[in-house]
C-alpha cells in the first residue's frame, strides 16, 4: 500500500501536435488597397441632393463675400478715395484672372468634346464602311494636329497617301499609324512613369494615407498628361471630370479587380514569395495604375485601337518597375 499522493492523468492519450507541426497560416495576397481606394473615391456616383447643397452653399458664400467686398470698397471710397481706388483695382484684377480661368476651363471642355466627336464619327464611319465620312474624320484629325511642329512629317505622309485609300478602314488605319503612333509612345512613357511613382511610394512610405494621396495625385497627373498628348489638354475641372470618367469605366467593367492572373502576368507567379508584403502592394498598385493609363488612352485617343494593338499591362509594368523589383526566378 502506497503512502503518499498519487498523480493520475485524465483525458485521452491522443498525441498532440507540436508547434513545429502546426499548419502555416498563409498571408492574404496584396490587393492594391491604395488604388482600390482611389478608384472608389474617383468613381463614386454623384448625389443630386449633394450637388444642390454644394451649389447653394457656394452661391450663399459668394453672395455674402461679394456684398462684404462691395461695402468695404464703398466705405473706403467715401473715407479715403485713394485706398478705395486701390481696392477697386485689386478686385478688378482678381475678377479678370477669374474670368480668364473660366475661359480656359471652357476651352478645355471644348477640346475634350472635340476629341469625343472625332472618335464617335470614326466609329460610325468604320461601322458603315463610309469612305466620305472617313475623309471628314481625316480632315478633322489634320486640323487637330496641324498646329504641332512634330506632326509635320506625318501630315506630309498622310497627304501623299490618303488618295490611294479606297475604303474607310484603310484610310483611318493610315491616320492611326501616322498621327497616333508617336503619340501612343509618348503616352506609354507617361503611364510607365506614373506606375513607377505609385510603386515606389507604396513600397517605401509606411503611412497608409500617404500612399493613397500619392496614388491619386499620380493618376490624375497621368490622365491629364495623356489627354494633353492626344490634343485634349484639360483644365482642373476637366482633368477631374476625365478622371471620373476613366475610373467609372474601369469600375463598371471590373478591370480594377485584383486576381491571380495579375500576379502571374506581372511577376511570373513567384515575385510575391520573394519580396515583402509592402513591395507586393507596390507591385499591384503599379499594375492597377497601368490599367488606368491604358483606359485613359482609350478614352482620350481620337481613334480606337484598330491598326495598332492595344497596349498590354504586363509589358508596361515590367518596364516601369525595372530596377525596383527582381523578376528572375
Amino acid at each position: 500500500m502506497t503512502n503518499g499522493p498519487v498523480l493520475k492523468e485524465l483525458g485521452d492519450d491522443t498525441p498532440r501536435e507540436t508547434p513545429a507541426e502546426a499548419p502555416v497560416i498563409a498571408d492574404a495576397p496584396p490587393e492594391g488597397a491604395a488604388m482600390r481606394t482611389v478608384a472608389t473615391l474617383a468613381a463614386r456616383p454623384k448625389s443630386s441632393l449633394g450637388r444642390w447643397f454644394w451649389s447653394l452653399l457656394a452661391a450663399v458664400i459668394g453672395f455674402f463675400v461679394s456684398l462684404s467686398a462691395w461695402n468695404a470698397i464703398t466705405a473706403l471710397l467715401a473715407s479715403n478715395p485713394i485706398l478705395g481706388l486701390v481696392a477697386t483695382g485689386l478686385l478688378g484684377a482678381l475678377l479678370l484672372v477669374a474670368l480668364i480661368i473660366a475661359l480656359r476651363e471652357f476651352a478645355a471642355f471644348s477640346r475634350l468634346g472635340r476629341i469625343d466627336r472625332i472618335s464617335v464619327a470614326a466609329d460610325a464611319a468604320v461601322a458603315a464602311g463610309d469612305l466620305s465620312a472617313a475623309r471628314k474624320v481625316m480632315a478633322d484629325l489634320k486640323r487637330l494636329y496641324r498646329p504641332r511642329p512634330e506632326a509635320k512629317w506625318a501630315m506630309e505622309r498622310v497627304t501623299e497617301r490618303e488618295a490611294e485609300m479606297l475604303d474607310a478602314d484603310a484610310l483611318l488605319a493610315l491616320a492611326e499609324r501616322e498621327f497616333l503612333a508617336p503619340l501612343d509612345a509618348a503616352a506609354l512613357k507617361e503611364i510607365e512613369t506614373a506606375s513607377r511613382q505609385v510603386a515606389t511610394i507604396t513600397a517605401l512610405v509606411p503611412i497608409a494615407l500617404a500612399d493613397i494621396i500619392g496614388a491619386l495625385t499620380a493618376n490624375i497627373r497621368m490622365i491629364r498628361r495623356v489627354a494633353e498628348i492626344y490634343g485634349g489638354r484639360s483644365g482642373a475641372l476637366g482633368a477631374w471630370r476625365l478622371t471620373r470618367a476613366v475610373f467609372g469605366h474601369l469600375v463598371a467593367t471590373g478591370a480594377l479587380a485584383v486576381g491571380d492572373d495579375l500576379f502571374g502576368s506581372v511577376a511570373g507567379g513567384s515575385i510575391l514569395s520573394k519580396v515583402s508584403r509592402r513591395f507586393g502592394e507596390g507591385l499591384v498598385n503599379a499594375a492597377l495604375t497601368a490599367r488606368v493609363g491604358v483606359a485613359a488612352m482609350e478614352v482620350c485617343r481620337p481613334l480606337a485601337f484598330r491598326a495598332a494593338p492595344r497596349p498590354g499591362v504586363t509589358a508596361l509594368v515590367r518596364r516601369a518597375v525595372t530596377g525596383l523589383f527582381d523578376f528572375k526566378e
